[in-house]
């Protein structure tokens, strides 16, 4: 039977073909008036698509790159920093942090899991400079009470919150300035629909002043810089010219899916996800496994593998049967879990032909009967709960 390569993973997700064309076609010398007026247009509509009436920087790097800076910008050696983690991204931020000298206080939980608003509160001292948190932890498809902790944030005085929603943007409904997100990151390989290349964050003012302060050495990634470039229409260093065409294409896109007004576009994309990731879930547990993650985002679900099969068995049958790529788990995760995403352009068929191929997948790696059909159906049912209007949305329960 003809295969068709088809990404289920966290990242890279599938290509927006608008965003490819844009991307192939794109000729532009990034210091001339045409490349200016597309970066000047992205830049706007990167506030629109974040949800912020900050400044919005993009620069060509993978998401750690602005997550290093996020670091190097806001903090002096000995600072004192929080950092709750969770999963492997979580430890990413606690690592940054003592490569810059500073402090590390840590919220720990086992994967899978998530961190009480107490155990927050319980670690934050007058001295701490900023909170570093995932919005969703991807390793494990944990989402995380982002505006919980950014009222625990805002009360503790000067400190900072610094999220990153590299895969919350797009699959998660955050109130950027509402709720006092000092810097917010994403990444152009997610839920904009294009390759990994750019990476970007939303930084409030008293963020900007914090960077006035600070001590740590930064040159590359020193935001100051940039964002003295960007109020010329310019980028500090040569941009990926290309893959901002293809970021302008899936801002069209976006503003297209709410009727011509990009921030309706938005939540029209993150209700996509969490309709996807309802209806996995559904299909998921009707097959009789278990969800691994004790507080599910909607950007991807995890999934704990049978007792005693390796995870890598099921990612390699739907590879090789399907052309189907899902991700294992990562670090001590990994042959314990699969992961099906649900970021940027997946629809209707896409979730369902997933959970036909699970039912096939299980059937050949496991000696227990698969009743065919039965994860679609209760995928089925989600949807057609979602068009009567019935369904809660996921949010609201997690």
């Amino acid at each position: 039977m003809l295969l068709k390569n088809r990404l289920f993973t966290p990242v890279p997700t599938p290509l927006l073909p608008a965003a490819q064309n844009a991307m192939a076609a794109f000729t532009a010398h990034h210091r001339t008036a045409d490349f200016k007026a597309l970066y000047t247009r992205v830049l706007a509509d990167m506030k629109d698509f974040v949800g912020t009436a900050n400044d919005v920087l993009v620069i060509a790097s993978s998401g750690t790159g602005v997550m290093e800076g996020a670091v190097s910008n806001l903090t002096s050696p000995g600072d004192r920093v929080l950092v709750l983690t969770a999963g492997k991204f979580g430890e990413r931020w606690r690592d940054l942090a003592k490569a810059y000298g500073c402090s590390v206080d840590v919220v720990e939980k086992p994967y899978g899991e998530t961190f009480s608003l107490d155990e927050v509160r319980s670690k934050l001292t007058p001295e701490t400079k900023a909170v570093y948190v995932q919005a969703t932890e991807s390793s494990t498809g944990v989402s995380h009470d982002v505006q919980g902790i950014a009222k625990l944030v805002r009360a503790n005085g000067d400190t900072l919150l610094v999220v990153d929603a590299i895969t919350g943007l797009g699959t998660t409904h955050l109130d950027v300035d509402g709720w006092g997100i000092d810097v917010i990151i994403g990444g152009s390989q997610k839920a904009l629909m294009i390759p990994p290349g750019l990476a970007y964050c939303g930084i409030s003012d008293r963020a900007w002043k914090r960077m006035e302060m600070a001590k740590n050495p930064r040159y590359y990634f020193d935001f100051r810089k940039e964002r003295k470039a960007a109020a010329k229409g310019e980028s500090a260093f040569t941009p990926a010219t290309s893959l901002f065409a293809a970021l302008g294409a899936a801002l069209d896109f976006i503003r297209q899916m709410g009727s011509g007004d990009l921030a309706a576009g938005r939540k029209a994309l993150v209700d996509n996800a969490e309709l996807a990731a309802e209806m996995t879930r559904a299909g998921v547990k009707a097959l009789g496994l278990k969800l691994y993650a004790s507080s599910p985002s909607a950007a991807l679900t995890a999934v704990t593998a049978p007792a005693g099969l390796d995870s890598g068995k099921i990612v390699k049958e739907f590879r090789e049967s399907f052309s189907a790529v899902v991700a294992n788990g990562q670090g001590d995760m990994k042959g314990k879990l699969f992961r099906i995403a649900h970021i940027g352009y997946y629809d209707f068929l896409d979730t369902i032909g997933i959970l036909a191929a699970l039912e096939h997948v299980l059937a050949t790696v496991t000696d227990k009967p698969v009743e065919y059909g039965v994860a679609v159906r209760a995928a089925q049912e989600v949807f057609a709960r979602a068009r009567r209007g019935e369904l809660e949305a996921v949010g609201a329960r997690n």
